[in-house]
């Protein structure tokens, strides 16, 4: 058994890699201060013998005996980041500093959610990890892009001046139940509006695509970079390489709910990527051959079951 911190472990993506630390027979404790979390994603987690639940900011520091933390904390769609900018950016900086600094103190092996955004809106297609991306560092996307970018610098530094055992994912678009309901995600929101009969809306033309990965294919590839060969340190993106446009996103969406909803559009955020499809080569190479299983149409049906059953209450 080994004692595991998850920090943001109340979030979507964090309830579901806390479920499945306890399942392989871990102590648990997860972190969040509820931002963009909730009690409602772990509550069946509660009464569980080896699950912790502790209210806490991880701009502040944070004491305990680990042998492992997921970083896995901050607002990740952009109604949430771009709420209060400032504070993301110190969630990802000063939340990077006081986890790296307290794994080097417990000696933990820690692992960063980084994120596809550190791409910015590529001009390589698709993504490798030697990329380097190209981002404003001043639009309104940038308190999370350079916020996340300056989070993989700093794991960087750690490992190489202090000797810290690191790991780095970079997330590209992921989806599933427990996502936010009114997160600005594109999922969730065209399920939403479809499940609610209002009109979807697509920024842009449709024609911008991305790559969808259904949660659990996220959470293998995540705890399978945590036991990864000694010495690797990633940046490794995790993601599915299949490529959809956002208009195809809308009909399949459609069809599954059978909504009546029609497609509308809008203009097209500030520095929106136009594509984003993950190379995941390095991935396959170094996670035990790991590639996504769960095809977007079986996904999205579990999701939307999940959206009809909250949206229900």
């Amino acid at each position: 058994m080994k004692k595991i911190l998850v920090t943001g472990g109340a979030g979507f993506v964090g309830s579901h890699l806390c479920e499945r630390l306890l399942k392989e027979g871990n102590e648990v404790i997860c972190l969040d201060n509820y931002f963009t979390g909730s009690k409602r994603n772990i509550e069946h987690l509660m009464d569980h013998h080896y699950f912790e639940l502790v209210r806490h900011d991880i701009t502040n520091p944070y004491m305990v005996e680990v042998d492992e933390i997921y970083n896995l904390a901050c607002p990740a769609s952009p109604v949430h980041y771009q709420y209060n900018p400032i504070k993301t950016v110190k969630t990802s900086v000063m939340g990077a500093i006081n986890m790296l600094g307290l794994a080097k103190r417990v000696k933990a092996k820690i692992l960063q959610a980084s994120t596809s955004e550190v791409y910015g809106d590529p001009n390589v297609h698709p993504q490798p990890e030697s990329y380097w991306g190209n981002v404003n560092p001043i639009g309104l996307r940038s308190c999370y892009d350079e916020g996340k970018r300056c989070a993989e610098t700093l794991f960087m530094d750690y490992h190489n001046q202090n000797n810290v055992d690191i790991k780095i994912i970079r997330i590209f678009n992921t989806y599933g139940p427990r996502m936010h309901p009114q997160d600005g995600r594109v999922v969730s929101n065209f399920i939403v509006q479809a499940l609610t009969g209002k009109d979807i809306t697509i920024f842009g033309d449709g024609t911008q695509t991305r790559s969808f990965q259904y949660v659990d294919d996220l959470i293998e590839g995540t705890i399978r970079m945590m036991g990864s060969r000694s010495g690797f340190t990633g940046p490794v993106n995790i993601g599915n390489p299949v490529e959809f446009t956002m208009l195809q996103l809308a009909n399949e969406v459609v069809e599954l709910t059978g909504s009546k909803s029609k497609i509308t559009y809008l203009p097209l955020p500030q520095d929106d990527p136009m594509q984003r499809q993950p190379d995941i080569s390095l991935a396959r190479k170094e996670l035990n051959n790991w590639a996504p299983k769960v095809p977007l149409k079986e996904g999205l049906k579990y999701t939307i079951d999940y959206f009809e059953k909250l949206l229900s209450k």
